[in-house]
């Protein structure tokens, strides 16, 4: 392990915004497994890469696209080189099956980055995205989050469902100009969109908190390419 230069590291390193944790919960999927949502601690980030790292190679609905970005922004924040990152993460039976990230832009405005569900068919994409919503609007009390989308399912999941309203505000990741969640559409749609329930029971933390299972490179491959019902 090569020596840091920790003076240096406190130039290079961005500024960070206290942010609280997202307290965990557990939603309940079409098949009849629960999903446990909790927030990655930043020491997970290696293990959360080793699932990430097949759908780089998967072209189908911009999978390719979608999980590059967030390798690099989830190995930014590893390395410190992101201002006010965090990761929310998806685990059925300690195995990690879906993965939301994004930043604080300032107090008051976030910036959501990606959704990546690693199993599909079961609308695990959208409850971890309501849950990061969930997450800028009443943990964090931001007024508005910037986001785009990169798929078509991804613009029907969230611009058209919440919906959000257009803008023409750029977004970090380049592309189209960003869609707003304020906290009013946020409010209206929670009722229909934000799911789950609190607190998560002890033996289901504990195995979530355990070693983070993956599924091998074939099984993730397969499961994205739209098997349902796991």
């Amino acid at each position: 392990m090569p020596v840091i230069d920790m003076e240096l590291e406190a130039v290079l390193r961005p500024t960070q915004y206290p942010m609280p944790p997202y307290p965990p919960k557990m939603v309940k999927l079409a098949n009849g497994k629960v999903m446990v949502i909790r927030q990655a601690e930043r020491e997970d980030v290696p293990a959360i890469l080793k699932s990430v790292h097949p759908c780089l190679f998967i072209e189908r609905d911009y999978y390719d696209i979608v999980s590059s970005r967030l390798y690099g922004e989830l190995l930014a924040w590893y390395r410190h080189r992101v201002k006010s990152e965090y990761c929310l993460m998806g685990q059925v039976d300690g195995y990690l099956v879906g993965i939301v990230n994004g930043r604080l832009e300032n107090e008051k405005v976030g910036m959501s980055y990606h959704t990546l569900a690693i199993d599909r068919g079961l609308r695990i994409g959208s409850h971890l995205f309501a849950a990061k919503m969930e997450y800028h609007m009443e943990y964090l009390n931001q007024e508005s989050v910037l986001i785009v989308a990169e798929s078509p399912i991804g613009f029907r999941r969230w611009m058209v469902e919440y919906p959000l309203e257009p803008s023409k505000i750029p977004h970090e990741l380049g592309g189209g100009d960003s869609w707003v969640l304020t906290r009013e559409t946020y409010f209206k749609a929670k009722p229909r969109l934000v799911v789950g329930d609190r607190p998560v029971p002890q033996e289901l933390m504990d195995e979530a908190m355990a070693d983070i299972k993956f599924a091998d490179d074939d099984t993730i491959r397969e499961r994205i390419a739209g098997l349902k019902g796991r």
